[in-house]
């Protein structure tokens, strides 16, 4: 059974492969995001648009509350989106070529849900353990702690 662990944070994602319970994790790929560390402000757009309440019966000017808008959807939410995107085409590719039979994803949980959004019914159907830990920056000693052996058992 060979299975492919993705290791992921909004600005990195490491791949490893293993085929046995008892197998050391070997480094199959991993990519970076160098626009994931940047702050909202550092992003090249302008502010949130500004949003003018009117006043009741709409005769009263200058008595109308201002604020922004977009507050939902920054611009370092939208880049963890784009870089999800990526890692799923590049899981997709893996899989076309048969680099991996099963799927577990490692990520916090917030980025676990970007992954989730953007993944195809045929990649999810890989998937044999989500857990919702941002383990990228632990060595493979302890990514492997977090797999059980059943990962390795074939599901009927």
């Amino acid at each position: 059974m060979r299975i492919r662990v993705a290791v992921a944070d909004r600005a990195q994602v490491l791949f490893y492969d293993a085929e046995r319970p008892e197998s050391k994790l070997r480094l199959a790929g991993q990519m970076t995001d160098p626009e994931a560390r940047l702050r909202d402000r550092d992003y090249k757009s302008d502010r949130p648009g500004r949003v003018f309440d009117h006043a009741p019966g709409g005769k009263r000017r200058g008595a109308v509350a201002h604020h922004s808008t977009g507050g939902e959807r920054t611009p370092s939410k939208h880049e963890a989106g784009v870089f999800a995107r990526r890692i799923v085409d590049e899981l997709e590719r893996a899989q076309r070529q048969n680099h991996f039979d099963r799927l577990v994803l490692m990520a916090a949980p917030e980025f676990l849900g970007d992954l989730r959004e953007v993944m195809p019914k045929s990649l999810r159907q890989a998937i044999a353990l989500e857990i919702d830990k941002n383990l990228v920056h632990e060595d493979e000693l302890a990514i492997r702690e977090h797999l059980p052996a059943d990962v390795f058992v074939q599901r009927l």
